[in-house]
């Protein structure tokens, strides 16, 4: 099996463009799927058919694992099946009819917008450590980019003139994205005054950089924000997406549409931005349940 898992990987990162991030995510699915499989005796694809899977995520929902987790593993079974299908490893797709099962529909917890520009003015703005998190936490603010996101971001990507970002986002897919004037003062702090203290012989063009002098990881921009935010009184304990959140929120609240709030965060369909809409119609019925002397 370990061949095919290695065709389905270069499948899925050279002829469908995935991240890295989600392809080990794919991988990990199908492992487990097959893991489930050899329990049961089967060792060929051939004879894995829906009631094995089915059972497979019967199994994980009792062992505690969410329904937006168990619709991704199904979705990992259906394109790996299908994939075996096309190399003919299997005569006939067993995934093919699985449906997927429904997600809790929870909306994003968000930052109000006086806690989101209280944020921004943490970070201390006299050391290159504070200048680098102050300029990240001014780009996720202002764009709503994705950590990863952030992370792959180049010197070279800012166009300081049009205070635009370049990204690349899922699929590989690129997209620029407008900040504004708090950010793009914040970036050139952090380009002229603070980027050269990070500056290693491998730091390469990245615009963002660890202690180490290399590319910023993921997990230490999660870190910075949840420890910025921690300064915070009463601030809800949220992530770089829940900036993401607070941002695609505020914009809508502010009167943008919400096509070029698709736009702008990089979502393949409008029912995915919509949900936002759903967070700004809440905090309507909250702010008129508080007010309204006939609520």
């Amino acid at each position: 099996m370990a061949g095919r898992l290695a065709d389905f990987e270069r499948h899925l990162s050279a002829e469908r463009g995935l991240s890295p991030h989600t392809v080990t995510a794919y991988r990990a699915d199908i492992t487990s799927l097959l893991d489930h499989a050899g329990r049961l005796g089967l060792t060929e694809l051939g004879r894995i058919d829906a009631q094995v899977i089915r059972s497979w995520l019967a199994r994980l929902r009792t062992s505690g694992q969410s329904r937006a987790s168990l619709a991704r593993k199904a979705s990992s079974a259906r394109v790996f099946f299908a994939h075996a299908l096309r190399r003919e490893w299997v005569d006939c797709d067993p995934a093919e009819s699985l449906g997927t099962p429904k997600r809790e529909h929870r909306l994003p917890r968000i930052l109000r917008v006086q806690e989101a520009v209280d944020l921004l003015d943490v970070p201390a703005a006299d050391t290159p450590l504070g200048r680098r998190d102050r300029a990240m936490l001014e780009v996720l603010y202002a764009t709503g980019v994705r950590v990863g996101e952030l992370c792959g971001l180049d010197v070279d990507d800012i166009d300081h003139s049009r205070r635009l970002l370049r990204v690349w986002g899922k699929g590989a897919k690129e997209r620029r994205v407008p900040y504004g004037v708090p950010a793009q003062q914040a970036l050139d702090d952090w380009t002229r005054n603070g980027r050269a203290g990070f500056l290693r012989l491998a730091s390469g063009p990245a615009l963002f950089l660890g202690e180490r002098g290399g590319r910023i990881d993921p997990r230490t921009v999660r870190r910075a924000v949840h420890a910025h935010l921690a300064s915070l009184p009463d601030a809800p304990d949220l992530g770089p997406h829940g900036l993401r959140h607070s941002a695609a929120t505020h914009l809508l609240e502010g009167g943008a549409d919400l096509r070029s709030v698709q736009e702008m965060l990089g979502h393949a369909t409008l029912a995915t931005t919509q949900i936002y809409t759903h967070v700004s119609a809440d905090r309507l019925r909250a702010s008129y349940d508080r007010a309204h002397p006939r609520a």
